[in-house]
């Protein structure tokens, strides 16, 4: 009983017998109110949270400057007014015509095409200035981001882009810059001053002109569509731009450019991407002309309106999670809890009618504090990429009273279209033939000969719910390809963005999803600094370290809030990409996931929730009077150390939740439909960490934990559903029904002994199979066809040495016309 007793090991007192002692009693109280205080209120409030692509425009824009950076806002004003005025005569920029300002950015740009690198810092200072807003003529937030979208459709339209992408190639390829950094011992914001200005300009250039508004002029949506189709295509035989960017995060994951400000790489990256293949109302709308092309039957529900129509719930309390401890408590408690049982079963009756109950009304409160004990399946992830660093976890009062919610009305009706796919149609055909008739028909899911009426009825409810998705054709597609590659010919691939985005990353696409782990691990908050892990703080930390406290408070709030921000660009980012390559192509999808599954993405993002996560979401980690653009525009005020704590004034961190949700959305695409991964969660512990993150009362998340929890249920065995009773409730009313999914019992095949690495190898040789017939086109295949047609022949177009032009006219003399033709022999001959 002492080894059942040992720390994180369950509730059990610690003579085993289940009485206490006044010492061991207020010992837990301590310990209690430890982990009250650590963990925060329970009763967090609902959170008033609108999902979208992005941010707030004002936001957006000042994410791409650290507070350290600050002070460069003078500088730029500085070169350009030096600049402007050895040009223009008693005028403001505001005041110019728009020719005259044309004429002026023409001459900016002919500035830059100089030798000096400092001459060409200052130039590209007075371009950021331009795109900035010029700030120093504006007397509001408004004007600025005002006069910051007009400028930057200004700039675009005059070149600027073209020439900021050379000066970004030759400074990617700067080995000076790159070899100096390497002899420093610690790299700071100097070091990367040129590539900061140029990404900057770029990324205000991509911000402002992705952003669409109805009283936007038609030469600027024209402009607008220009610039998607140059950042999609390879233009002037140039790789898409997109390509560039994550070359730039590889090269700084390998210690070859530490100097890179990797978080304006990565959020420039993500808006690139955003803005070539589209967000996600973008995506919805691709996949509902997808269904259409392909002549598959609408979708039920548009999933975004659902998910903004739901509520939250009340979080979960923390019951004696027995399937994670193997502690039972003492038999006299079990007998006093056999009529909790029986209520409880009766409570579980009325789930059907959709009562106005609390889903997460406490239950049980005797025994509460089994699953936020650190278990053997943390451990084994601690191990699996020295993740989750294991804090302690205190448990909550088991004395604790209900929590006070607020009572939701739910709709008459789940909110969810119920789906059943076709193998789950064949699964059940095949379970009633061999269970009445014998034998079974294959996949054969019209012949009901034998079989009794309710079978009967079942098949037809089954079909009306059958849903049949985009990948399935692809992958249906894909068999047929395979089998039959002569009688069906080369497939016609469209040459999309997204198609072209693949092919290039495809070479390169597994370095690509490590080096975004890697930087991803690097600034999860529960990440602890090790010597081998990457500098992502080059482009925050100043020349000269803090010496005040003050200046040390605002340098740590600026690094937190520098990490947040790479985490939300990461996560959104990667979030893009599955989505976009999964409507693209299935495999296209698995072979991104797979790759990101090898570098251990599941027990990172397992790692990421492994703390408090409601104070993550609500954390201050922000100074509003630094925050651009209020701070271009009025002088600062002295900062103290109360401005510093108070953040703003917001009830949550928008980029923290919006990190949150795409990540718990990356684990549920990487998870779903693969029994190999779904283990991984179970073994893993996952269960208690993903419970934990129910305490934000925040309707989307909550669904993807919920969706995450249902996936595993069948696997954590009869006592932990038996404990967790109202989190099976909630998945019941929240998330899609699969018909004769039997995901509450654990009776389905799925949960038997599997072969998962099978499961990842059989997938693994459909996507090599993919990508080698469609992008391993050999040049001289022997299945190439033989063209016959004399016209096609000789109207080839053949590549001809670069001399020949020099000498054609001798050539057609001597081989032409100085050759006798017989022309009756040639007409004989054919």
């Amino acid at each position: 009983m002492e080894d059942l007793a040992a720390p994180g090991a369950g509730s059990l007192p610690a003579n085993g017998n289940g009485n206490d002692n006044g010492k061991g009693k207020s010992g837990r109280e301590a310990f209690r109110n430890q982990r009250r205080e650590s963990e925060g209120s329970v009763d967090c409030p609902t959170l008033e949270f609108e999902y979208g692509d992005a941010d707030g425009h004002a936001a957006e824009l000042s994410e791409l400057y650290s507070y350290t950076e600050n002070l460069e806002f003078t500088a730029n004003r500085r070169c350009f007014e030096e600049d402007f005025k050895t040009q223009v005569q008693s005028k403001e920029w505001l005041e110019l015509e728009e020719d005259a300002q044309k004429t002026y950015v023409m001459g900016l740009l002919d500035r830059l095409e100089v030798v000096s690198r400092e001459r060409r810092l200052k130039v590209a200072r007075a371009v950021l200035y331009l795109a900035q807003g010029t700030f120093g003529e504006c007397d509001s937030e408004v004007d600025v981001l005002h006069w910051s979208r007009y400028n930057c459709f200004l700039l675009y339209q005059m070149g600027t882009f073209s020439a900021f992408l050379e000066l970004l190639h030759m400074e990617i390829d700067n080995s000076q810059a790159c070899s100096s950094a390497l002899r420093k011992p610690a790299v700071s914001i100097a070091d990367s001053t040129e590539l900061r200005v140029l990404l900057s300009v770029m990324y205000l250039m991509v911000e402002n002109i992705r952003l669409e508004r109805e009283t936007d002029p038609c030469g600027w949506r024209t402009a607008r569509e220009t610039f998607r189709t140059e950042l999609s295509f390879s233009m002037h035989n140039e790789e898409p731009f997109a390509l560039l960017l994550f070359s730039m995060v590889t090269k700084f994951c390998s210690g070859l450019a530490p100097h890179f400000p990797i978080k304006k790489v990565l959020l420039l990256l993500w808006k690139v991407v955003m803005f070539t293949l589209g967000g996600f109302e973008h995506l919805q709308t691709l996949k509902i002309q997808k269904r259409a092309e392909l002549g598959l039957p609408p979708l039920a529900e548009d999933s975004i309106q659902v998910v903004k129509s739901m509520r939250a719930a009340s979080p979960p309390s923390y019951t004696l999670d027995l399937g994670e401890s193997q502690l039972a408590p003492p038999p006299s408690k079990l007998r006093g809890r056999r009529g909790s049982r029986r209520q409880l079963l009766t409570k579980q009756d009325s789930l059907d009618i959709y009562n106005e109950r609390d889903l997460f009304k406490t239950e049980e409160p005797a025994t509460e504090e089994e699953e936020e004990s650190p278990s053997d399946g943390e451990r084994s992830l601690d191990g699996e990429l020295d993740l989750l660093e294991q804090d302690p976890l205190v448990p909550p009062p088991p004395s604790q009273a209900p929590l006070s919610a607020e009572r939701v009305t739910f709709p008459k009706g789940l909110p969810w279209a119920p789906k059943v796919r076709q193998k789950d149609i064949e699964h059940f055909l095949e379970m009633s033939r061999n269970k009445f008739i014998g034998f079974t028909l294959g996949q054969d899911t019209d012949t009901l000969v034998g079989l009794p009426r309710p079978i009967h009825e079942s098949v037809k409810t089954l079909k009306q719910h059958k849903y049949i998705s985009i990948a399935d054709v692809q992958i249906k597609n894909e068999e047929e390809l395979e089998k039959c590659p002569m009688s069906l010919g080369e497939e016609s691939v469209p040459e999309t963005p997204c198609e072209i985005l693949y092919q290039g990353m495809l070479l390169s696409l597994p370095q690509y999803m490590i080096a975004l782990l890697k930087i991803l691990l690097a600034a999860a908050p529960t990440s602890k600094a090790k010597t081998d892990s990457i500098n992502i703080l080059a482009d925050v930390l100043p020349e000269e370290m803090p010496i005040t406290v003050l200046q040390s408070m605002k340098l740590g709030i600026d690094v937190n809030r520098h990490k947040e921000i790479i985490v939300k660009s990461i996560s959104a980012l990667l979030l893009l990409l599955l989505k976009h390559f999964k409507l693209n192509h299935i495999y296209q999808f698995e072979y991104i996931s797979q790759h990101l599954v090898f570098a251990n993405c599941i027990p990172l993002i397992l790692k990421f929730f492994n703390q408090n996560i409601l104070s993550y979401i609500t954390a201050k980690n922000s100074i509003s009077v630094l925050d651009y653009p209020g701070c271009t525009i009025q002088d600062l005020p002295e900062l103290t150390t109360e401005s510093l704590e108070a953040g703003d004034n917001n009830q949550f961190c928008w980029r923290n939740l919006f990190s949150c949700i795409n990540l718990l959305r990356l684990l549920n695409k990487l998870t779903k439909w693969k029994h190999s991964r779904t283990m991984m969660l179970v073994v893993f512990k996952s269960a208690p960490i993903l419970k934990r993150a129910l305490k934000v009362k925040q309707a989307m998340l909550q669904l993807y934990v919920l969706k995450l929890l249902k996936i595993q249920t069948k696997y954590l065995g009869r006592q932990w559903r038996k404990s967790n009773m109202k989190t099976m409730s909630a998945i019941y009313q929240r998330v899609r029904h699969r018909m004769n999914d039997d995901w509450a019992y654990g009776n389905d095949i799925d949960a038997r002994p599997w072969d998962f690495q099978a499961e990842e190898c059989t997938l693994r040789a459909n996507i090599e199979a993919f990508n080698s017939r469609r992008y391993d086109k050999p040049q001289d295949s022997e299945f190439s066809p033989v063209d016959n047609c004399l016209q096609s022949v000789l109207g080839q177009r053949l590549d001809l040495p670069e001399d020949f032009h020099y000498s054609y006219e001798l050539w057609l003399e001597r081989e032409v016309f100085s050759q006798p033709i017989c022309w009756e022999e040639l007409l004989q001959n054919h």
